[in-house]
């Protein structure tokens, strides 16, 4: 697994992520797109609209002026269990996207609409500023490399999610397996942790964001290694 150097790695990962999964969805037909998915209680089209709203936050940061200096959190920091996971806010979330999907002709149009928006998102990131601060819906002072983070963390494991309900094999591109490794364990955990077991890194992820079930073994496992519980919506 290489090594997380710098933000161009982290958009690169936003880029082969976001490719890997619009290619998929693509293929999808208007049966797939109706299919329930892991997240309840959106579908396969509702899911994905979800997918895209996150990766579509990006130029209206990018729109607005850099915000007034202050403190500034990491991508970690992003997810802490307070108020923007609160059962309100979720509720919100999960009406967002269900009414994204709505105004949609079809699931071929919300793939459409996905590849759109994240292709928006990729060349405005390669501009940008390294230093460029941004601040989140939530009123977080953030790098946008430490945002874009975050984004990589949804596209890979909502990833898995739509492929679970779409029947086909997971995926994830190794540069966003690394991104999201970085973040839930310190540095070097990750590679010491596979090296115990015979898990490969979606695998890891899986079971790590609970995708997969972990046994009494995986939980001491994974502890022993420092796992961070990220507060997921």
């Amino acid at each position: 697994m290489v090594r997380i150097v710098g933000s161009d790695f982290v958009v690169d990962a936003f880029g082969a992520e976001a490719r890997r999964l619009s290619e998929v969805v693509s293929r999808a037909d208007e049966a797939d797109f109706a299919r329930p998915s892991p997240c309840p209680p959106w579908t396969v089209r509702e899911l994905l609209c979800h997918v895209r709203i996150g990766v579509g936050r990006v130029p209206g940061m990018l729109g607005e002026p850099e915000p007034p200096p202050g403190p500034v959190i990491p991508a970690v920091g992003y997810y802490q269990p307070d108020q923007r996971f609160s059962p309100a806010v979720n509720n919100d979330r999960i009406a967002a996207a269900q009414q994204a999907a709505a105004a949609l002709a079809s699931g071929s149009a919300a793939a459409r609409d996905f590849d759109q928006a994240w292709r928006q998102t990729w060349t405005l990131i390669r501009r940008a500023p390294q230093a460029r601060i941004v601040r989140t819906r939530h009123g977080d002072r953030m790098l946008l490399t430490e945002f874009l983070r975050t984004r990589v963390l949804e596209l890979a494991v909502h990833g898995l999610d739509l492929a679970g309900a779409l029947g086909c094999q997971p995926w994830m591109t190794e540069a966003a397996a690394a991104v999201v490794e970085e973040l839930m364990l310190p540095a070097g955990a990750a590679a010491r942790l596979l090296d115990e077991c015979d898990w490969d890194h979606v695998t890891l992820i899986a079971k790590a964001t609970g995708r997969l079930p972990l046994s009494p073994a995986d939980i001491a496992l994974i502890e022993r290694h420092g796992l961070r519980r990220l507060a997921l919506g």
